[in-house]
């Protein structure tokens, strides 16, 4: 499938205009303002953490750090813009964890998501949770496990759709908990959780901030979180590891890309900068309001991630049976 991103000619010639940047231009780096493009449309998650990290950056810099949302095809829109601009540091990429997903999705996107980027930092890091509704007979991830061997395909989850990380989270623990259960896929994360809410499906992997109130409020039961470490907002929930099956890990997370051959000066610039916010307690009360935790990365450590998460899930969506579109 091919996707028309209504590119202006000077947009597509971006990279052909760019030059080398000199050593004064790098040590003096900003000096203008920088383009945060988030490919998704405002109000949403990404949107959300990229606006969160947005305004402090900016103070930190200097400079302002503009949000330009580019929402459109999945997300490929935007993403695209940033593959092909100058490589200078003045146009950057905020990501979700989907960012690794959308190679497995997707028979041909416009852009490679390794060759194509350079890492830049992490902003966020969030665990989905277990969540089953009061009428399944587990409490825990082994019970689980027995009640979905018990009646193979009779349990089923719902998800915010195909190919979102509310489907392949659960399809990796089916894989790796060697279980079946059946997906109910949904129009987005709101209608699945009203679902399991309502007893039409009983399992869900749904992000801690989303499940968090209806697990307060005793109308879901949470068994673990899918994050390699347990949550500081639920630290009394087990890891899926913890609780039983070995090695299981997904996270959701946010970070910011720029277009490769940005001067790896700039990224480290970039980097420091982020991580220093990070830090701060004002960004980590801010996000411990939404269930979120800070969690800093060098770009060699966000780019070998995006390699290991982009192999992984193209791995869940081949096991899966999930047809590229």
């Amino acid at each position: 499938m091919r996707f028309k991103t209504g590119l202006s000619l000077c947009t597509t010639l971006w990279p052909l205009a760019a030059t080398a940047a000199t050593p004064g231009a790098l040590e003096n780096y900003p000096v203008r303002p920088v383009r945060l493009i988030v490919p998704q449309s405002p109000g949403g998650g990404s949107d959300l953490y990229a606006r969160m990290v947005a305004q402090p950056l900016a103070e930190r810099i200097g400079q302002p750090v503009v949000i330009d949302n580019r929402a459109g095809a999945g997300s490929l829109i935007g993403t695209e813009l940033v593959a092909k601009a100058i490589p200078d540091g003045y146009t950057l990429l905020g990501i979700s964890s989907s960012f690794t997903i959308l190679p497995g999705i997707y028979k041909q996107i416009p852009f490679d998501p390794v060759k194509d980027f350079a890492g830049v930092a992490l902003t966020s890091s969030y665990p989905h949770v277990v969540v089953v509704h009061p009428s399944v007979a587990a409490n825990s991830i082994k019970e689980l496990i027995a009640l979905a061997k018990a009646k193979p395909g009779a349990l089923n989850y719902g998800s915010a759709g195909v190919g979102t990380p509310t489907q392949l989270s659960p399809e990796l623990f089916k894989y790796m908990a060697g279980v079946n259960m059946l997906h109910v896929p949904y129009s987005g994360g709101g209608p699945a959780l009203n679902a399991l809410v309502g007893g039409q499906v009983q399992v869900y992997f749904g992000p801690i901030a989303t499940v968090l109130p209806q697990v307060k409020g005793g109308k879901l039961r949470a068994l673990a979180v899918t994050s390699a470490r347990r949550s500081t907002i639920l630290p009394e929930l087990p890891t899926v590891a913890e609780a039983g099956v070995a090695g299981f890990e997904q996270d959701a997370w946010n970070g910011l890309l720029a277009p490769a051959r940005t001067p790896a000066a700039v990224l480290r610039k970039l980097n420091s900068e982020v991580n220093a916010v990070l830090k701060t307690s004002a960004i980590r009360e801010r996000y411990a309001v939404e269930g979120v935790e800070a969690r800093t990365m060098s770009p060699d450590e966000l780019d070998a991630m995006l390699r290991k998460e982009i192999s992984k899930w193209a791995q869940v969506i081949k096991h899966a049976g999930i047809k590229p579109e």
